[in-house]
């Protein structure tokens, strides 16, 4: 055995040094993420050291040639692991997950955006790597290679799991239950950190997959009980009130409500929407509730009434689930129903998907001609996605029920010079910069194709439906957006920016604001009670939009819930009125349902629970469960 010179570092150790040192920096140089005070700034600093003595510890049972391959392997597969939640982090303020990972068939169509997150100067990232090559080239004298007996094993690992348990035992008395909060990815790196966070995942990962597996009927039990004690009337004026009539839903790519009726170098956003709003109901207090399946989602909200995954896209995860949504619903009604959308067919599994929903139609790239002049960004410019699309819509049999999803504002918000009728924003975010002039070019385009649906007679007879799917903004561009708004973007600022328009247009009805708060989950009753469908005995967990005594709460998906007078979000309660934190007393009334809600619909998904629901209905699986009127 080699003589260990205490002035001299084992490989190892510097391997393990730089990389706890390299993710604690990106901890506070990429992430944001919220320290109160100095326990869990203590939590961050020690939470990656756990994981990296165990994973490169295990170099010490190898021999000294192969020890030294494992440590730069295993150091530079770590090493794209933190980079690759950094990139993900720069867009979605996010973590990755499994089932993002999962989904392959998404990344060759990123093109542009994946581009515009990646930088040269991002090589820094892998500097410890290139250090520890340095050190195997030049083998300076302070760093050894020593065997260690197994009494020296022993200890190191008995020292690493020590660490781990401190970690956990600071971070439980700091955060009680922290592993059941699955859905606050951030507060789980916070405490964990984000290697050990990924091993949780995989966990759940392979928890959720036996899900389906053990599921049975009588789990619908306790969820159809709570649907039934929260059910609301619907408002007997509007109940029916398009009966008949078709259906034409935008789904407004990234569109915040920030930006109707507000002006940006003095100039309107938004003139169209702003003019088309008056002749219309107008949601005001309307959020999206999408997850890490972002523009999915927010399709799987409007289409089931339920909640979308915490991790990943149900589309991608669940895209063979059986579901009783309203294009199914419509279809039984004789409605046609058809989704547009210039995209590959496949980007979010979409042609799976839709058929599992009941869509009889997908018109997608291959039903439009695209060529490099009507392209930019993502695909087809909206302009000429609904132009074309007109052709569509007059050879459907009527009543249809249309889902147009847009492409032109989407991130990295790219437009040709031709298109931009208003000038890009000043500040230290391109993004921010160029969300403007989209947002503009998409208001326009939905202008031109209101004007085209009256001139081919379609106008009068169909409900026109506008809502922006998902933020644009992420929470990186705090201080740009800031800026814009003029205040400071706090965590109750940003709740707010989650908001987006809804905007129903319904023939020969007034134009009416209103304020109540809602979210995408109440698109699906709202939809089908102006058709005159009844929804008391299906499994939704929105609202008619229109009941009168509609309850004013709303839950995002990171457990994040909003209430007429209060707003709370990490582990905070606000006042909607002044944007102070208070007591919590008033947010308390609301915890449960948040949580039940959620873990409801993530059961029914993850169970494939729908898939017992006709014979529940017909009572012939449960007996102790009766949804009928």
């Amino acid at each position: 055995m080699r003589k260990y010179v205490p002035s001299t570092m084992s490989f190892t150790a510097v391997a393990i040094i730089l990389l706890w040192l390299k993710t604690y920096i990106v901890y506070k140089t990429s992430f944001e993420i919220n320290i109160e005070n100095w326990k869990q700034e203590l939590i961050l600093f020690i939470n990656p050291l756990s994981f990296l003595m165990f994973v490169l510890g295990i170099s010490l049972l190898l021999k000294e040639k192969n020890r030294k391959r494992y440590v730069v392997i295993t150091s530079f597969i770590i090493s794209v692991v933190l980079f690759a939640n950094v990139v993900f982090y720069r867009f979605f303020n996010d973590f990755l997950t499994v089932p993002v990972l999962l989904q392959t068939s998404n990344m060759s169509d990123l093109g542009s955006s994946a581009g515009e997150l990646m930088h040269l100067k991002d090589l820094v990232y892998f500097l410890d790597f290139f250090l520890l090559l340095v050190v195997l080239k030049f083998k300076p004298t302070f760093v050894t290679m020593p065997n260690y007996g197994k009494v020296g094993k022993r200890i190191y690992f008995l020292v690493a799991v020590g660490v781990t348990f401190l970690n956990l035992g600071l971070a439980e008395t700091e955060r009680p239950q922290l592993l059941t909060r699955t859905f606050d990815r951030e507060m789980l790196v916070k405490n964990i950190g984000t290697y050990s966070y990924h091993i949780y995942d995989i966990f759940l990962q392979s928890k959720s997959s036996a899900q389906r597996a053990l599921a049975d009927g009588s789990e619908l039990v306790d969820i159809g009980n709570y649907i039934r004690a929260n059910y609301k009337e619907p408002n007997e004026e509007m109940f029916g009130a398009a009966k008949g009539k078709n259906i034409i839903l935008v789904s407004m790519e990234s569109t915040q409500n920030f930006v109707i009726n507000n002006t940006v170098n003095g100039e309107e956003i938004t003139p169209f929407l702003n003019e088309f709003i008056k002749e219309s109901y107008y949601f005001d207090n309307f959020y999206h509730q999408t997850g890490q399946g972002k523009t999915s989602d927010s399709e799987f909200l409007v289409d089931n009434s339920l909640y979308p995954l915490g991790r990943g896209a149900v589309f991608f995860t669940h895209s063979r689930n059986e579901f009783r949504a309203t294009p199914e619903i419509l279809s039984d009604n004789g409605y046609y129903t058809a989704s547009l959308h210039a995209n590959n067919k496949s980007f979010w599994n979409r042609d799976i998907m839709y058929e599992s929903l009941g869509y009889e139609r997908f018109y997608e790239l291959g039903d439009y001609e695209v060529t490099e002049e009507n392209s930019v960004g993502w695909g087809l410019k909206d302009a000429e996605f609904f132009q074309q699309s007109i052709q569509h819509l007059k050879e459907m049999p009527s009543p249809f029920y249309a889902k147009f999803i847009t492409l032109t504002n989407h991130f990295p918000f790219d437009l040709n010079e031709e298109d931009k009728l208003i000038e890009p924003y000043t500040s230290n975010s391109n993004t921010l910069n160029d969300y403007f002039p989209t947002v503009r070019y998409q208001d326009e385009a939905l202008k031109q194709f209101i004007q085209s649906l009256k001139d081919e007679g379609l106008y009068e007879n169909s409900v026109i439906i506008l809502y922006g799917d998902h933020y644009g903004i992420s929470e990186n561009h705090n201080k740009a957006m800031g800026e814009y708004l003029g205040e400071e973007v706090t965590p109750f600022v940003s709740t707010q920016l989650q908001r987006v328009p809804l905007i129903i247009h319904i023939p020969g009805h007034k134009g009416k604001t209103i304020s109540t708060v809602s979210g995408q989950i109440d698109l699906k009753p709202t939809i089908l009670h102006l058709l005159g469908v009844d929804t008391k005995r299906d499994i939704n967990f929105g609202t008619d939009l229109f009941t009168k005594d509609k309850l004013e709460f709303t839950v995002l998906r990171d457990g994040s819930f909003i209430t007429k007078d209060y707003i709370y979000t990490r582990d905070t309660c606000y006042d909607k009125r002044t944007g102070e934190v208070t007591d919590g007393s008033g947010c308390e009334p609301y915890f449960e349902k948040a949580k039940f809600e959620l873990e409801y619909s993530d059961k029914i998904v993850y169970g494939d629970l729908l898939r017992f629901y006709e014979n529940m209905r017909n009572g012939e699986a449960i007996t102790n469960l009766d949804l009928k009127d």
